[in-house]
């Protein structure tokens, strides 16, 4: 759990406290860290479902799940931490309500966080119902068919956190090396979680560019349907502000998204 408070202001705007671990799991393990930008994404995450659980009413009996991520950074402001943990300030706000009768069918929740006083990114979150699970594209891969790519040339921090392989003809694939990872693939998942699409996105981006995780300043992702935990194709596009990331499953567009980078 990143989060340790969340009060109540106004009708629709909330203020909450995190607490981001140095040594938390996607963090490089160096004495000054700069927090892997997912803590952001996870966070608002679990404030979105800290929300569902106290303060929204919604329909059903499972909570909303994030079905579009916008995410950026001002990366002077961002905390360097050498101790153990970064303190960060929250401020909420919720909107976009969609109701029926019995409570919410959707909403979306925008956060701004602070370090010291000083605002260093923002995170927006769209929640709904997600589409049903899938399992299409899982296991089409021979284990013997592809190769992980190295963890510095895809931004992350150790070999399991990284989610993507080349196949043959250079074919880049959804294939995390933990299929269980504890982060972007918790439990038994039979669809990959928004946080692992954005992941491998931003991965992809980072492998096809050259550039290195601390030239991301801003991240999107939308879903149109369920991605499988193996086996999607991802492709890049270059554009003149942002490099496009396109996720299909099966033939079919199921997400696609945004990575823009610091250019030198």
């Amino acid at each position: 759990m990143l989060v340790l408070s969340l009060n109540r202001l106004g009708s629709n705007y909330f203020e909450a406290g995190c607490q981001w671990p140095r040594l938390h799991p996607l963090n490089e393990r160096v004495i000054a860290v700069r927090h892997h930008p997912m803590l952001m994404v996870e966070s608002t995450r679990q404030l979105a479902l800290a929300l569902q659980g106290s303060h929204l009413p919604i329909t059903g009996n499972e909570p909303l799940e994030a079905v579009s991520v916008r995410m950026g950074l001002r990366l002077r402001a961002q905390p360097v931490e050498r101790g153990s943990a970064t303190d960060v300030a929250v401020a909420l706000s919720v909107g976009d309500l969609a109701r029926n009768g019995r409570g919410l069918t959707a909403f979306r929740v925008t956060a701004e966080y602070r370090h010291a006083g000083i605002p260093f990114g923002t995170c927006s979150i769209w929640l709904a119902r997600p589409g049903a699970p899938t399992v299409a594209g899982a296991g089409t891969v021979k284990s013997s068919a592809f190769l992980h790519p190295p963890a510095a040339s895809v931004g992350a921090a150790a070999d399991l956190d990284v989610m993507l392989a080349r196949a043959h003809q250079g074919r880049v694939l959804v294939m995390p090396r933990d299929p269980r990872h504890p982060v972007f693939l918790p439990g038994q998942c039979s669809r990959l979680p928004t946080l692992g699409v954005l992941e491998a996105g931003r991965q992809a981006v980072l492998l096809s560019s050259g550039m290195t995780s601390a030239s991301v300043v801003g991240l999107r992702v939308d879903l149109h349907a369920p991605v499988p935990p193996l086996g999607a194709h991802v492709e890049t596009e270059a554009e003149p502000d942002s490099t496009r990331f396109l996720i299909t499953s099966a033939g079919s567009l199921a997400a696609e998204g945004s990575v823009m980078l610091l250019r030198p």
